[in-house]
């Protein structure tokens, strides 16, 4: 399955981008649930290796309520990202309502030991429209 990548955001010659599909299979709207799936790759643009740490999510639903999620690596994964070198990765994120939106950011250590945080860009996660 060929994805194009909707979203980008370039900080520290870290390259993130998304794509993103809502899941009608996975969601039940009769229900209240809504689920979307986005893939993840991660470029590293710089001159320096860097290992990636943490994940720091911002979620939006469709009522304004946020969560915050955190946690170390991504899916279970730290991968190291020589020069040049890119990781993918593919998640979900369900919801109560049929929109709202994901953004944050990642955390990278470099092999000195300093952080460098890469921006994950806003993304919009919207149901289709359905008739009934």
């Amino acid at each position: 399955m060929k994805e194009l990548f909707q979203h980008t955001a370039i900080t520290h010659g870290i390259t993130v981008r998304v794509a993103v599909s809502f899941l009608p299979e996975q969601s039940h709207p009769e229900a209240g649930k809504w689920f979307w799936v986005y893939h993840i790759r991660l470029e590293n643009g710089s001159d320096e290796t860097v290992r990636l740490k943490s994940r720091h999510w911002r979620i939006t639903d469709g009522r304004g309520m946020v969560n915050l999620v955190e946690g170390e690596g991504v899916v279970g994964e730290t991968p190291t990202l020589q020069p040049g070198g890119t990781h993918d990765y593919v998640s979900g994120c369900p919801l109560t309502t049929p929109q709202g939106s994901m953004e944050g950011f990642f955390i990278f250590e470099k092999d000195d030991g300093t952080p460098v945080e890469a921006a994950i860009p806003y993304f919009p996660l919207a149901a289709p429209a359905t008739t009934s």
